[in-house]
C-alpha cells in the first residue's frame, strides 16, 4: 500500500491538467470549478470519476484541499482534469495565503508524484 502524500496545487495544475468545461454555468475556482447543482453537477456526473477531483474545507485551518473523486463534505467545487487520478493516494493543498512552489520545487515534486502514479498503477496490475 502506498503512503498518502499531499502536494503543493501547482503540481496538481502541471501534472492533471484541469480544464474549464465549455458548458460550465459558473466561474469558480479561477473558471476551473463546476458547482453541485443543476447543470454543472450533470456534468460532473457525465464523467467517468478518475476524471473528477473535490476541491474540499481544510476544517480547522484555512487551507483547501483538492482530493480525487465526488466528496459531498466541506465541498467548495469539482474540477475536471486531462489525466486521470485512478484514485492514487494523494492530495493538493491550496493554502489561504498562496505561495508559488519555486521551479527547481516543482520539478523535484513533479518526479515525485510520476513515481507515486506509476507505483499506484503497478499496486492496481497486481491485484487484478
Amino acid at each position: 500500500m502506498l503512503k498518502h502524500t499531499i502536494f503543493h496545487e501547482d503540481v496538481f495544475y502541471e501534472y492533471f491538467r484541469p480544464f474549464r468545461h465549455p458548458s460550465a454555468h459558473f466561474d469558480s475556482w479561477g473558471g476551473f470549478g463546476l458547482e453541485a447543482a443543476g447543470g454543472d453537477f450533470e456534468i460532473i456526473r457525465s464523467y467517468d470519476e478518475k476524471f473528477v477531483w473535490t476541491v474540499v474545507d481544510g476544517g480547522a485551518g484555512s487551507d483547501q484541499f483538492i482530493a480525487t473523486g465526488i466528496h459531498c463534505v466541506n465541498r467548495v467545487c469539482y474540477m475536471l482534469t486531462e489525466i486521470p487520478h485512478d484514485w492514487a493516494p494523494i492530495e493538493f493543498r491550496t493554502e489561504f495565503r498562496p505561495r508559488p512552489i519555486t521551479q527547481l520545487g516543482l520539478k523535484c515534486r513533479m518526479t515525485t508524484l510520476k513515481k507515486i502514479m506509476l507505483r499506484h498503477h503497478e499496486v492496481e496490475l497486481k491485484c487484478k
